[in-house]
């Protein structure tokens, strides 16, 4: 538990000693800000569901950004081989990537808490559904990271790595708006597999052991699947 601890807190901090990590917040921000504000002083919505609702979309594209460079970076640079000689795993390695990964989403989340408390002074917040919304971000959030490293365990190339993590983070966005076109038999099946639909159930404020169960699982296939890589690697 130390070298996970180790390996996580030295990436959180390395996001911040990068400007990557500045510009990602920012449009971030600037993203669910726009939307945020625009529907409710256009529309005097005071409701935080088109937050929610754009956020998979949003992490899909963010997130793969952020996760490239975990295990990308080290064996482009050639630290890799360097990290390997130290007293760590490999799943110290992943996990510890990880969650210093999975922070950092927490920690870009924080400033958005500004919208609900804006809410809450200009008109009647439903706690309730903010409070699901944020936990299931934050679900959403760290499985995507996970997606995303796994992805950056692939290649040494983190633009290829931002493609991979990308692709699936969006594919698992969408397969919920793809059911009219799947056979009628599987559709049970796809929309379990979709991550938005969990996302959403969360964001309304209920909590399904199942939606929990889904994130877990991807996660853990993901960090396998990156223990896996790097293993292949050595």
């Amino acid at each position: 538990m130390t070298q996970i601890k180790h390996i996580a807190l030295k990436e959180f901090k390395d996001y911040f000693t990068s400007p990557i990590a500045y510009i990602v917040i920012s449009i971030f921000l600037i993203a669910t800000g726009w939307f945020f504000f625009s529907t409710f002083f256009l529309y005097d919505r005071t409701s935080m569901r088109d937050f929610f609702l754009l956020l998979p979309t949003i992490f899909s594209f963010i997130i793969p950004a952020i996760t490239m460079r975990l295990l990308s970076e080290e064996m482009n640079a050639g630290t890799y081989e360097t990290l390997l000689t130290m007293p760590v795993s490999f799943t110290d390695i992943a996990i510890g990537k990880y969650l210093g990964a999975t922070f950092f989403i927490v920690a870009m989340l924080i400033p958005t808490l500004l919208y609900p408390f804006t809410i809450s002074f200009l008109g009647d917040l439903d706690a309730g559904p903010v409070v699901g919304g944020y936990i299931g971000a934050v679900l959403l959030g760290s499985t995507y990271c996970a997606i995303g490293l796994f992805a950056s365990s692939l290649t040494r190339n983190q633009i290829v790595a931002f493609i991979i993590g990308t692709a699936i983070c969006f594919i698992l966005t969408i397969l919920n708006k793809l059911l009219f076109f799947i056979p009628e038999v599987f559709t049970s099946l796809v929309e379990y597999m979709g991550a938005n639909s969990h996302f959403i159930n969360i964001s309304k404020g209920v909590i399904d052991t199942r939606d929990i169960i889904y994130f877990a699982s991807i996660i853990f296939i993901s960090i396998f699947g990156t223990y896996l890589a790097m293993k292949e690697k050595n």
